[in-house]
Formats: C-alpha cells, sequence, structure tokens
C-alpha cells in the first residue's frame, strides 16, 4: 500500500495525495455518513447491531457460568448453573438464527427497478464499540513527544469524530472515500502512536459480519482489516443495489464485485491470524470467489443486452457463458462446503449458490438448444465459420452424424436441439427444487418468478420442437465448454484515490518524530555569533540537522553536536521549516544572539534516521508500501502470534519519496556553514 503522503501543514502537494483541510474533510464526512437515515438497510444494519450486542451480553453470562460450574464442588449449585447453561445457550441460538436470517436478506439490498432480476448476495458491514482515544493519546504525547496533551485535544477529537463516521458509511461513493480516508488516517495513527516495544493500552472491538461474535485485539492492525473488510462489505451493497437491466447499471454493478474481490483478496493476502472468522483466509477465499461468479454474472446478463438474439453464434457464445457462470458458481459452492466455511455461511447462502449454479447450467442448454433450433441452415459462407465454432462448443462431441452434416441438416438440429431442452427441464427442475428447501429463500418473490419464468420458457419451447410421430429416444445432450469474453478482474484498493493529510502533523515530520523514534528532552541553547559565525553546518529539511560542528566554534561551546536537530529559532517552531527558512531566522539575529531549540535522538536511532532519511532521498523509494503491519509489534507477537494481525512480508517500495527532508549525507549542494 502507498502510504499517505507526509507533507507540511503550510502546503499542498500536485502529486500524489493532496490535503484535505479541515472544512473540506468535514463536509466529506457528513456526505459519507448519515447515522440517521431510516432507509430499509439502515434499519436491517440497527437490528444487526442490536443483535450483536444481546449475543455480547449472552456469551459474557456463559462464561461466567462455565466458570462457576468449574469452580464450585456443590452439587445443588451445579445443578443450578448447568440449568442457566442451558437456558443461555438456547438464548445465543435464536439469537444467532435471527441474526442469519437478517444476513439472507438480500432484497432489501437489491435495487427499486422493476425490472427482474436474480438476486446477488451483499454483506452486512461489521460494527464496533465506540473507542475514546482522548486520554490514552495525550498522554503519549506528554510522555514520548514532550508536549502539553491538552494542546492536541482538538486533533484527538477530529480523528474520533472520523472514526465515528465511518461506523455508518452511506452506500455511495462518498461512503466509500469516508472509509478510505480513515484507513488512510489510521497509517499516521501507528506511526505517531504505536512504538515497537509497548501497546497504547486500548482495546479495538468489532463483531463477526455473520455471527455477531465479538472479538478484540490491541493491535492496530485488526482496526484497519476491520475497516477494509467493510470497504469490501460496502462495494457488495453497491454493486447489489444497481440496475442491472440497463447496460450503465451492469457495468456499476461488475466495477462494485470486482473492487469487492480486491478488497477481501488484499485483505487475505495481508493479514493473518484473525480474530474473527469472517477474516479468515478460508471465508476471506470463499468471498473473493463469490464476488467473482457474481462480476460473472452479471458479465452474462451485459451480453444478453449486447448480443443480437437472432444470430446463431451470438447464441452459442451466450450458452458458452452461462456455462462459466455455472462453473464459478459451482466452484464457490464446493468453497462453502469446505470444513471451516460449511458452519459458518448462511444456509439461504449456500443455497442461492447451488440454485444459481444449476439455474446457469439450465440456461447454457437453452441457448444451445434454441441456436440449433430457432437459427436457419447455414450458407456456403457461414459454414466454416459455424463448423469451427461448433467444434469446441461442446465438451465432448454429440453422437450421430458428422458435424457439418449436423449442422446443414434441419432434423438432425432439432434432434440436438431437444436433448438440450430436455436437459434444460431437467436442470430448470432441480434448481427449483433446490430454492424449495430454503425457508429464507421461498420468501424471496424475484426468485421463485426468475425461476418460474426460465422454467416455464423452456418447456414451451420443447413443446414447440417436440413432435408427435418423433419415434426416435432423446439422447443425452453433452455439456457446454465453459467460456467468457470478459475475464473477471480482482481491483486491489486505490488507496491513493482520497487525499489526506496527518492530523497530527504538528508534532513534527515523521522521519524523526515518530513512535519508533526516541530523543532526549530537548534543549535550548543561546548562541552568539563569533567572528566565523556560529560555528556549525547545517543540512537538510523539515527539520534541519547540525551536520557538523566546529570544535572550539561558539556552537560547540554552547553544547550543541553533530546531528543535532533544530526545531526552534527565537521561539518560532522550526520542525517543517526548509533549510532556507532556517538559515534566514539565524541570519537575522542581531548582537544579542539567537536561541535555538534542539533535540537529540538517543543511541544508534541518530545515525540510523540521518541515514534512512538519506536513503529515502537519494533513491527516491519512499516509504514502503505495505509497512509489514506489526512487524515493528515484534514483543507482542513473539507473545501470543495467534491473538495478532501480522502483514504480509509481500511488501514493495513505492517510486515516488514522501520525505520532504533533504538529508545531509545525500546532497551537497545545501551544505552551509553558519
Amino acid at each position: 500500500m502507498m502510504p499517505p503522503e507526509e507533507e507540511s501543514p503550510d502546503g499542498d502537494r500536485d502529486g500524489g495525495l493532496v490535503l484535505l483541510h479541515g472544512p473540506k474533510s468535514g463536509s466529506a464526512r457528513k456526505q459519507g455518513c448519515d447515522p440517521f437515515a431510516q432507509t430499509q438497510r439502515s434499519k436491517l444494519q440497527h437490528r444487526r447491531a442490536r443483535i450483536n450486542q444481546q449475543i455480547n451480553k449472552e456469551m459474557r453470562m456463559r462464561a461466567g457460568a462455565e466458570n462457576l460450574f468449574r469452580a464450585t464442588s456443590n452439587h445443588k449449585v451445579k445443578e443450578t448453573v448447568a440449568l442457566e447453561l442451558s437456558y443461555v445457550n438456547s438464548n445465543l441460538q435464536l439469537l444467532k438464527e435471527e441474526l442469519e436470517e437478517l444476513n439472507s436478506s438480500m432484497d432489501v439490498y437489491q435495487n427499486d427497478s422493476e425490472s427482474i432480476s436474480v438476486p446477488m448476495i451483499p454483506l452486512g458491514l461489521k460494527e464496533t464499540k465506540e473507542l475514546d482515544l482522548l486520554v490514552p493519546l495525550k498522554d503519549f504525547i506528554s510522555e514520548h513527544y514532550g508536549e502539553e496533551g491538552v494542546l492536541f485535544e482538538k486533533e484527538i477529537k477530529e480523528f474520533m469524530e472520523l472514526r465515528q463516521a465511518m461506523r455508518t458509511p452511506s452506500r455511495n461513493e462518498a461512503g466509500l472515500e469516508l472509509l478510505m480516508e480513515y484507513y488512510n488516517q489510521l497509517y499516521f495513527l501507528d506511526s505517531r502512536f504505536f512504538p515497537p516495544t509497548k501497546t497504547l493500552g486500548v482495546f479495538f472491538h468489532w463483531y463477526d459480519s455473520l455471527t455477531g461474535v465479538p472479538s478484540h485485539q490491541r493491535a492496530l492492525a485488526f482496526e484497519k482489516g476491520s475497516v477494509l473488510f467493510n470497504l469490501g462489505a460496502l462495494h457488495t451493497q453497491i454493486g447489489a443495489r444497481q440496475d442491472r437491466a440497463s447496460l450503465p447499471g451492469l457495468n456499476q454493478a461488475i466495477d462494485a464485485f470486482q473492487k469487492a474481490a480486491g478488497a477481501f483478496n488484499y485483505l487475505k493476502e495481508n493479514f493473518s491470524n484473525a480474530p474473527s472468522l469472517d477474516m479468515s483466509a478460508a471465508s476471506l477465499t470463499m468471498l473473493v470467489r463469490l464476488m467473482v461468479a457474481q462480476v460473472q454474472e452479471c458479465v452474462f446478463e451485459k451480453m444478453t443486452l449486447l448480443r443480437a438474439q437472432n444470430d446463431f453464434l451470438a447464441r452459442l457464445q451466450l450458452a458458452q457463458e452461462a456455462a462459466r457462470v455455472e462453473d464459478v458458481y459451482s466452484l464457490v459452492h464446493q468453497t462453502m462446503n469446505q470444513p471451516h466455511v460449511k458452519d459458518y455461511v448462511p444456509f439461504s447462502w449456500t443455497t442461492m449458490v447451488q440454485v444459481k449454479s444449476e439455474h446457469f447450467k439450465a440456461l447454457s442448454h437453452y441457448f444451445a438448444a434454441i441456436a440449433l433450433c430457432d437459427c436457419p441452415a447455414p450458407s456456403d459462407a457461414e459454414l466454416l465459420e459455424q463448423e469451427k465454432a461448433f467444434l469446441q462448443f461442446h465438451v465432448t462431441m454429440p453422437e450421430g452424424p458428422s458435424l457439418r452434416v449436423l449442422l446443414q441438416d434441419p432434423e438432425e438440429r432439432r434432434k440436438l436441439g431437444k436433448a438440450h431442452l430436455k436437459k434444460a427441464i431437467m436442470k430448470h427442475e432441480e434448481a427449483m427444487r433446490i430454492h424449495g428447501l430454503c425457508k429464507i429463500l421461498r420468501k424471496m418473490d424475484i426468485l421463485q418468478e426468475v425461476l418460474s419464468f426460465a422454467h416455464k420458457r423452456s418447456l414451451s419451447k420443447y413443446s414447440e420442437i417436440d413432435h408427435e410421430e418423433d419415434f426416435f429416444e432423446t439422447g443425452e445432450a453433452p455439456d457446454i465448454h465453459p467460456k467468457t469474453h470478459q475475464k473477471p478482474e480482482i481491483k486491489s484498493p486505490n488507496f491513493s484515490q482520497v487525499k489526506v493529510t496527518d492530523l497530527f502533523h504538528r508534532l513534527g515530520p515523521l522521519s524523526v518524530f515518530s513512535a519508533k523514534n526516541k530523543w532526549y528532552p530537548a534543549r535550548r541553547v543561546h548562541l552568539m555569533r563569533g567572528e566565523n559565525g556560529f560555528g556549525f553546518t547545517l543540512r537538510g529539511d523539515s527539520p534541519v540537522l547540525i551536520a557538523g560542528v566546529i570544535p572550539g566554534g561558539c556552537a560547540a561551546e554552547a553544547g550543541l553536536k553533530e546531528g543535532d536537530y533544530i526545531i526552534s529559532v527565537n521561539g518560532k517552531d522550526c520542525k517543517w521549516s526548509k533549510h532556507a527558512e532556517v538559515v534566514q531566522l539565524l541570519k537575522s539575529t542581531g548582537k544579542e544572539g539567537v536561541d535555538i531549540g534542539v533535540i537529540t535522538l538517543q543511541g544508534s536511532e541518530c545515525s540510523k534516521a540521518v541515514d534512512r532519511k538519506a536513503a529515502v532521498t537519494s533513491s527516491g523509494s519512499g516509504m514502503p508500501k505495505s509497512n509489514k503491519e506489526n512487524s515493528r509489534k515484534s514483543l507482542m507477537n513473539s507473545k501470543s502470534a495467534s491473538t495478532l494481525l501480522v502483514w504480509s512480508k509481500k511488501s514493495k517500495r513505492s517510486k515516488k519519496s514522501t520525505y520532504s527532508g533533504v538529508p545531509f549525507t545525500a546532497v551537497g549542494d545545501n551544505e552551509a556553514m553558519y
């Protein structure tokens, strides 16, 4: 991931991420979040949040009862506790069934168009508890940065408001941008307040999207992963609401489901050891495949709009597209039946996927039959092209005459078409049978209508081509070779799309003022200009570095050292000041001298920070894209790998430098002695 750019608060950059200032950011959040909107979807989400809280309460009661049962030796107490446990487990089961029914409410997320479309499967958002960071961040600022924590209350409250807003994102582009903005701010929060050897002391609480089971971790990676999950879930809701009867609606649905697949895939590849099942590798694999299948379904619908229905080759292509949809849904169904996923995924989802698999297999045979029965025999000019297409159409060649005879003989075409229709009708009936097994799906009138319409259409066509004098036994139609003309693309999140600035930029540039660096208390030094100036060499920007100190000079006598950073000149904050600005402040001093505030990084961190800053600017490589989440939490990781999310090691370096500082080891032209 390309981290958000670090930038001086005084100006914006043309490339990369542009800064969002207060008013603009606030208005964007108002557009991207609407906690009071009483839409069907928001009511559903509120009910889900209420059930999550009830599940959490029942689980705490169960844990307490189990502890008492193990601790007591009194037989009567054990009987009473066992009865209470039975009651609590019964309540939990009812709550989980109610939550499963909510997660199966696909119709709420569909569009309001009058057109008939097969419903898509969306995901509900993960819920989270409110988080009060005011005291922990103020304490950390005072302890680590040596600043008055109370002076940063505005920034802390702004971050907390952003977190509160992202809990209820609107189902549109503004809601997606809100989640992205918060995710990008977490990069800065991580760098500023999460040192490698200790935690901030706060827990991030999130509920499982499907089961409602609560999980919590101190690791900020859990917060990041949960926000990424919600980004993918919101894409699924946006995709499901599109009007797929129109080409623009289909293109938007395809884009949304591809981005959802990208978010879940990115989460799977970059996070591990998730504490909740919805973020486990098995669940995310299933979700990626489900989104890809829904993209493939939209591609088929797009083909039905674009292709001429009376063309032989177009109908063969539709049959192969439908076979491809059946193929990917079969894979999703297999994934949903794996041991770690089977008991977790709602039964309605598994049934819906199986219904779609059978439905699209039926459609593939229907369109094959239509191509054979409704299209005229090819002319000599068309024969070669149709023969070539038909040669790759079936998985195995149909029994009977040669391909050329088959295509030119109307009776042979009718026989094979009848076999395809027979198989289509069988698959339609199987889809309707499976659909009838699920109580939740039976309530979805639109799905019933789609299945019934397709079944009646195939029956009608079969009756039309069936002749009373047919004495031959209808053969078994071979399966159709799946093929698509638009392969789904898994689109990873584009984090640079949403432009943010570090809310805590007043603490100073991240190259120096970060949680991983430590420095000695700031020193205030009074310098008088000597005959040869102040006696030090300056290099770099934001903050300016004392690259060298002349022995016996004014600076050396005052206690300045090589590697010190200038943070103020005569009381003016210079953490973000450019080299020329600091030089100008020094030159403007008179006979009374100048007060300079400096800090010294502790131990070997000084040379490391300087070398790192030099390497960044000289190579132009910038910050790491994925920052190896929690690699800096090695202490926590060694204690309990199972409770920590960890970044993948597949990190790359970005091509653009994100630091504005110029290192003294890299740029000789910027050196000057004063």
